[in-house]
């Protein structure tokens, strides 16, 4: 089996062909559609099919939404057990102050790493996009969809 790429703050994020390629373009092309047909031949038909069309596209976008939530809480109770186990005492009773995107962001932060950054993270109330931008040695999630 090939080696994966080494993940880095340059290339963490991913596509999902099937999704952003095929499935959410087909279903934007057709409320595209049934707007355009609505538009210009208004009926009750065409009206329920721009409907159906728009409910479609909004479905998919919502579907897909709640499966990104469900994985960020996830990673959310991963790395507050991560956290616990690898800070010391002064800063593990502040995990709870880490909002979910600081959270977030610090999985990708090595076990070494973890502890000053999170310091840092709470002292200066870093953003989910400076704390990637100061990890180090990056701990990737290839699991992430």
């Amino acid at each position: 089996m090939p080696e994966k790429k080494p993940q880095t703050f340059a290339n963490h994020s991913r596509f999902d062909p099937l999704f952003h390629f095929f499935v959410l373009p087909v279903f934007i092309l057709s409320a595209i559609g049934g707007t355009i047909h609505f538009l210009w031949h208004p009926s009750w038909h065409s009206a329920s099919s721009f409907v159906i069309s728009v409910a479609a596209v909004i479905a998919v976008l919502k579907i897909r939404l709640y499966a990104l939530k469900v994985q960020d809480r996830v990673i959310r109770l991963e790395e507050r057990l991560r956290l616990a186990t690898l800070l010391a005492e002064p800063l593990r009773s502040r995990i709870p102050e880490l909002t979910e995107g600081q959270l977030i962001a610090l999985r990708f932060a090595s076990d070494a790493e973890v502890p000053k950054l999170a310091e840092r993270t709470l002292a200066e109330t870093l953003f989910r996009a400076d704390i990637k931008k100061a990890i180090q040695s990056w701990r990737p999630d290839y699991w992430r969809v």
